[in-house]
């Protein structure tokens, strides 16, 4: 009988970290991705600490065009298929687009898109075989311009219209997809971004740990968004009786002013 793991990518820290806990915790076989091995390494023993089972560890950097057949390949080698796909991994940059480095920015695709494309289609037939998930981590960015942070706002509204349309594709191969659309939470995401939370921050705020479970219940529950706090969940429902433009103008004001 194959043994099936949950590969989760992104899982050395923030939502990417408790995510792991959470499916752990449930009683899924985990198979985590990161770039840091030290910080694989902490949350395997954690996670084996609180009873769960020993984690498959894949360290590797998603900007790499081939972080696909590293992962696939460490797979294979521990002899598991992937039932449920956790693509967690993502950075944004702070800053105007044409003064922020080209290279950065064009390596936040690289994570933020490419990889999880890649992941998404590379691992659907084994999702499909297993009747499985796929757990797309967006952001409430994805439904919003995003002057002062172009290139982020952008890739995340393209994780979530994927994640969409695989949840019409697969689930009619019984695949539940979720996009897991958080606001601010207080994690490394800031400092590697380049700015400090402001108040807007402050009022929205979700912790890491209860995204991470909202995420989870909610891809279990096969839910097609889930946006976690009620703040979060009224920011879509607003957008539609806000004109374009002056949602563009406020964001803009807001990340001038951080």
């Amino acid at each position: 009988m194959i043994k099936c793991v949950t590969l989760i990518t992104g899982a050395s820290s923030g939502i990417g970290a408790d995510l792991a806990r959470v499916f752990a915790a449930n009683g899924h076989h985990v198979a985590l991705v990161a770039r840091r091995a030290d910080r694989l390494n902490d949350l395997a023993a954690a996670i084996v600490a609180a009873g769960g089972a020993a984690p498959l560890l894949v360290p590797c950097d998603l900007t790499h065009l081939d972080a696909g057949d590293i992962i696939a390949a460490a797979l294979a080698e521990a002899g598991v298929e992937v039932d449920i796909l956790v693509n967690n991994a993502g950075f944004g940059l702070f800053g105007q687009s044409l003064a922020l480095d080209r290279v950065q920015q064009l390596e936040m695709i690289a994570v933020n898109i490419r990889a999880l494309t890649d992941l998404s289609l590379r691992f659907s037939d084994s999702l499909i075989r297993h009747r499985g998930g796929l757990l797309n981590v967006a952001s409430v960015a994805a439904f919003l311009p995003g002057p002062g942070m172009a290139v982020y706002y952008a890739s995340k509204a393209y994780v979530l219209s994927l994640s969409d349309a695989l949840h019409n594709e697969l689930g009619r191969h019984g695949v539940r997809v979720t996009a897991l659309c958080p606001g601010p939470v207080p994690t490394e995401f800031q400092r590697r971004a380049g700015f400090t939370a402001g108040m807007d921050s402050a009022v929205l705020s979700v912790s890491a740990a209860k995204v991470a479970l909202a995420g989870y219940r909610g891809l279990m529950r096969g839910k097609r968004i889930v946006l976690p706090g009620l703040g979060i969940r009224a920011i879509p429902f607003l957008l539609r009786f806000v004109p374009r433009g002056f949602v563009l103008m406020m964001v803009g004001l807001i990340q001038r002013n951080r």
